[in-house]
C-alpha cells in the first residue's frame, strides 16, 4: 500500500507531466470591426447617390447653403496660419509626416508592427479610399458662384470633388494614431484628432476646393478604412503596447554608482 505522504509528491509529478493548456490568442475587438463596415458602407451608398446625378446629388442643396456661409471669396481670406496648417496637412509636408517620419520612428523604437500599420492605413487609404473612388465618381469641383460673390477652389486641385483626399487623411490620422497609442493615452488624442478632422472639412470648404458632403465622407471614409484595418492589425498592435513610444534615459555606469 503506497505511504500517505508520498501521494503529494506524485500528485505534483503527474501536475509537472501534464501537457500545457494550450494559450488562447486574444480575439479582435468585433466593434472595431462593425463600426468600420458601417462607416465603409455609408461611404460607398453616398458615392452610388453622387453617380446618379454628379450635378446635383441628393445633399446639393446642404451644400450650397454651407458654401455660402462658410466659402472665402478671395485668396487674402485663406492665407492666414489656421487654413495654411490644414492645406498642408494633406499636402507634401503631411505626406512626410505621416509616410516617412511617424514610420521611421516607430521602427526606430522597435515597434515595427505598429509602422507596417500605419504604412498600410496611409498608403492603402490614400489609393483606394481617396484615388480611386475620385476616379470612378469624378463629381465637380465648386464652380464660379458670382451671384454669392464666391468662385472657384482657391488653391490648385486635381479633378473630382469627391472624396476630398485632404479630409480622407485626416480620417485615416485620426484613427490611426489612436491605433498605435497605448489605451490608457487615448482620450487626448481622440479631442485634438477630431478637432482636426473637424478643421479639414471647415478648411477644404472654405477654399471652394470641395462641397460639404464630400469632406465629411472624405472622413468618414478614411476613418472607416482605417478601421477595419486596425481590427485586422489588432493582435500585432497588442504586442507594441508595452513597449515605451519614447525611449527611457540609460544610465551611465558612473551615474549609477555614484547613486
Amino acid at each position: 500500500m503506497p505511504d500517505a505522504a508520498g501521494a503529494p509528491a506524485l500528485t505534483e509529478a503527474a501536475a509537472a507531466s501534464a501537457p500545457a493548456a494550450p494559450r488562447t490568442r486574444p480575439a479582435r475587438p468585433r466593434a472595431l470591426l462593425v463600426t468600420g463596415l458601417v462607416g465603409l458602407a455609408l461611404f460607398v451608398a453616398f458615392g452610388l447617390t453622387v453617380l446618379q446625378d454628379v450635378d446635383a446629388p441628393l445633399t446639393q442643396p446642404l451644400d450650397d447653403a454651407w458654401r455660402r456661409l462658410v466659402g472665402a471669396s478671395a485668396l487674402e481670406q485663406v492665407s492666414w496660419v489656421v487654413p495654411m496648417a490644414f492645406q498642408h496637412l494633406g499636402e507634401l509636408p503631411g505626406a512626410v509626416l505621416t509616410i516617412l517620419l511617424v514610420p521611421a520612428w516607430l521602427f526606430a523604437i522597435r515597434r515595427w508592427r505598429s509602422a507596417l500599420f500605419f504604412l498600410a492605413a496611409e498608403l492603402g487609404g490614400t489609393l483606394v479610399v481617396s484615388q480611386l473612388t475620385k476616379n470612378l465618381v469624378d463629381r465637380p469641383r465648386p464652380a464660379d458662384d458670382l451671384g454669392n460673390g464666391l468662385f472657384g477652389p482657391l488653391f490648385s486641385v486635381d479633378h473630382g470633388s469627391f472624396p476630398s483626399g485632404h479630409a480622407v487623411s485626416a480620417g485615416i490620422l485620426l484613427v490611426a494614431v489612436a491605433a498605435v497609442l497605448p489605451p490608457s493615452k487615448r482620450l487626448a488624442w481622440w479631442i485634438v484628432g477630431g478637432l482636426t478632422a473637424l478643421g479639414m472639412v471647415w478648411q477644404r470648404t472654405l477654399i471652394n476646393a470641395h462641397w460639404f458632403s464630400d469632406a465629411v465622407f472624405g472622413v468618414i471614409g478614411g476613418a472607416s478604412a482605417t478601421l477595419v484595418l486596425w481590427w485586422a492589425f489588432s493582435t500585432l498592435l497588442e504586442k507594441d503596447y508595452a513597449k515605451p513610444l519614447f525611449r527611457r534615459r540609460i544610465e551611465s555606469p558612473a551615474h549609477e554608482g555614484a547613486s
